[in-house]
């Protein structure tokens, strides 16, 4: 059997720039305007690169930034679900019909250009309304578009650069076409993603390995973007999620790769995205945990899979693996979900990131049923290491406190 197609049933469509082209475009965006932009646009930038976001060619328009908002659509009936913008002030003096040359000083300088094709202005609450159903500036995601300059700006884009990420990640990183080719090489055509911005504990390796168990294979797909405070850095993240693989799970049946976007934390809407681009990876399924990229208690622990069963059927090619609320049961005496053990709470431990986080970085011990010791030393190391303490506060899906 064949790999799924990318999104929007064409070929992959990476804007990376390579060889003369790429030297010629470096050397017009000298006489362009600048536009210094956010991490997160970069990385929006470094994803469009890579055809991880095919089938889109640019940053979106006000007609395509409307339907995505609004309908979860591109203006050409292509399923989207969350916007994909860049947003300059007054004080760029840019209009419509300039070339501009994206920047961002994290990410080394030079990031992309852009032909200006629209500039518009939108209405910031509203598509924190539409797309993180809240607007409160305590969310993470909803912080960052109100903090987006006056204009979007709509048009294609050229990219130049993958940010550093190669060289720092190494063979960590992989573009679309690398995925593909991997899982061409095993006969894998039924693949699973299990999509991870936290190191994994007994209850991730635990959705991994029912994954394995139905799928050719799975890869473990990391976040490789800034993440928010409180979050266990990249490099540690993947130190750790070594550790895991290489000491149990059997060789041939997972793959450990990243990619270089930043969480939005929009919940069911960005599992949905996670969809759309692992499709583009190469992946026929996505495992849908509990909470999936959910922050605090803005989402219901299982909305995210929900969704998936709410849009258009042919939305996605990729389908969603839902998996129910996992946990370590004592009477069980191993990992065991909701519709496979009959005991009570009172014989069960709720294990999530955010409390390893918080025990972890409190000094505490977490016990053996909570993660592998391997990992656990990992982790303890790193919080050993930091002169500063990050507040780590609990929510109702990292302590089961919540309805169904």
């Amino acid at each position: 059997m064949a790999l799924v197609p990318p999104h929007g049933g064409g070929d992959l469509k990476p804007l990376l720039l390579e060889g003369a082209a790429l030297e010629a475009e470096k050397k017009a965006a000298e006489g362009y305007k600048k536009l210094e932009v956010t991490t997160r646009e970069a990385c929006d930038c470094f994803m469009l690169g890579i055809g991880a976001f095919t089938p889109l060619d640019g940053f979106m328009g006000e007609a395509d930034w409307k339907g995505v908002c609004g309908e979860m659509k591109l203006a050409n009936g292509v399923f989207w679900p969350l916007p994909v913008t860049v947003s300059a002030g007054d004080e760029e003096g840019i209009e419509v019909g300039d070339m501009v040359a994206l920047y961002n000083g994290e990410y080394g300088g030079l990031v992309a250009t852009m032909e200006v094709k629209e500039k518009y202005e939108i209405d910031k609450a509203w598509e924190c309304r539409q797309t993180f159903t809240t607007d409160d500036l305590e969310h993470p995601g909803v912080q960052k578009v109100m903090d987006q300059k006056k204009w979007n700006l709509g048009g294609p884009v050229k990219v130049v650069s993958e940010g550093g990420f190669p060289e720092e990640y190494g063979e960590l990183y992989a573009k679309p076409a690398e995925t593909r080719a991997i899982f061409e090489e095993f006969g894998w055509s039924r693949v699973a993603a299990f999509q991870t911005r936290n190191p994994m504990h007994r209850s991730h390796e635990f959705l991994a390995k029912i994954a394995v168990e139905v799928m050719d294979g799975v890869i473990i797909h990391q976040v490789l973007g800034k993440l928010k405070a409180g979050d266990i850095p990249a490099e540690v993240r993947v130190k750790a999620i070594n550790a895991l693989t290489d000491n149990y799970f059997v060789k041939g049946t997972v793959v450990s790769k990243g990619y270089p976007m930043e969480m939005r934390y929009a919940g069911p809407r960005e599992a949905l995205l996670h969809g759309v681009f692992r499709q583009n990876f190469g992946c026929s399924h996505l495992i849908v945990g509990r909470d999936h990229a959910g922050v605090g208690d803005y989402y219901g622990p299982f909305d995210a899979q929900k969704i998936f069963y709410e849009i258009p059927e042919d939305s996605l090619v990729l389908d969603p693996l839902p998996i129910d609320w996992t946990f370590y049961c004592r009477k069980c005496e191993g990992m065991a979900s909701m519709k496979t053990c009959p005991h009570g709470k009172e014989d069960r431990l709720l294990l999530s990131g955010t409390m390893v986080r918080k025990t972890l970085s409190e000094g505490g011990e977490l016990p053996k049923e909570f993660s592998r010791p391997e990992v656990v030393k990992i982790l303890q190391e790193y919080y050993q290491s930091l002169d500063e303490k990050v507040e780590i506060k609990l929510h109702g899906a990292a302590t089961g406190d919540v309805k169904k």
